[in-house]
């Protein structure tokens, strides 16, 4: 029950939050959420990887994480009409922090941002009553969402839909800010994603520490200060100074979500794993 605790604690830092209604852009590419969920593969415990087995199905966490993406051409309703709005929290950049408390009605077809499509699958993962099929759609989607809360314009100006309609050129071809950051800046490194996932992955348990101890609400704000600082900087034509400069942003992102991960997994499936235990911090009203 402690995650459930965790969870009803937390309050959602909305930043003003607009949310999308539709949306085609694949947050991070494939690329991207294959690198998070093979950062989370190489952290989470043998406890965890055993509960997880029949969650898979054979498959890797960095399978499993583009499946929130490809099932949009799904013609069923919720994949159509309602399934956009968990990947998003889009603000105006001079909006004020809101907060919002956990719903205990909470299902999918009424989950409208990114916060609250976590909380769900978290909830749904740590419930007993949950079918296998509903923990199944939890774990996909939690997997990808994670990814999707380190992406900056994921949390970005309602009003250009999260940089898709800011235009800029990569190397004189034509594409969005929002584009720019899901694939064209990891493409440009030229490696596969487990290549990219070995390069970029960390055993500093100093630095884990510090990435462990924040909560959703915190990596999806995050997200929302580092884009309103990329909208001021952005540049209509885009070339080596500011892949020099922004890679690395993307690295650390990737990175954070990718051990983010790993430690929520093992908080939902190995009570005594080490030294990912407390992957999400307590907050002061979690046993409230």
């Amino acid at each position: 029950q402690m995650l459930r605790k965790i969870t009803h604690g937390f309050s959602y830092l909305l930043v003003g939050a607009v949310l999308l209604s539709s949306q085609n852009v694949l947050a991070w590419g494939q690329n991207g959420h294959r690198i998070v969920g093979k950062i989370a593969e190489n952290h989470i415990t043998d406890a965890t990887k055993a509960e997880l087995k029949a969650l898979l199905g054979g498959q890797s966490l960095a399978q499993i994480a583009t499946w929130a993406d490809e099932m949009r051409s799904d013609p069923s309703p919720f994949w159509q009409k309602k399934s956009s709005r968990w990947h998003y929290i889009n603000a105006p950049s001079n909006s004020s922090t809101f907060t919002h408390n956990h719903d205990e009605n909470l299902n999918k077809d009424n989950v409208s941002n990114i916060l609250e499509g976590m909380y769900f699958a978290i909830d749904t993962l740590q419930n007993k009553n949950s079918s296998i099929d509903a923990k199944r759609f939890s774990l996909r989607f939690l997997v990808h969402l994670v990814g999707d809360s380190h992406q900056p314009f994921h949390a970005g100006r309602a009003e250009d839909r999260g940089g898709n309609r800011v235009n800029v050129t990569f190397f004189g071809q034509p594409t969005n800010l929002h584009s720019l950051w899901d694939t064209k800046l990891i493409e440009n490194e030229n490696l596969s994603f487990t290549e990219f996932a070995q390069f970029i992955d960390t055993d500093n348990a100093e630095i884990i520490t510090e990435y462990l101890a924040s909560s959703p609400e915190q990596w999806v704000t995050e997200s929302h200060n580092l884009a309103d600082k990329l909208y001021k900087l952005n540049n209509d034509e885009i070339g080596f100074s500011y892949i020099y400069e922004n890679t690395p942003i993307i690295k650390t992102r990737l990175q954070q979500a990718g051990i983010r991960l790993a430690g929520l997994l093992n908080t939902l499936f190995d009570s005594s794993a080490k030294p990912l235990a407390k992957a999400l911090k307590m907050s002061a009203n979690t046993n409230k």
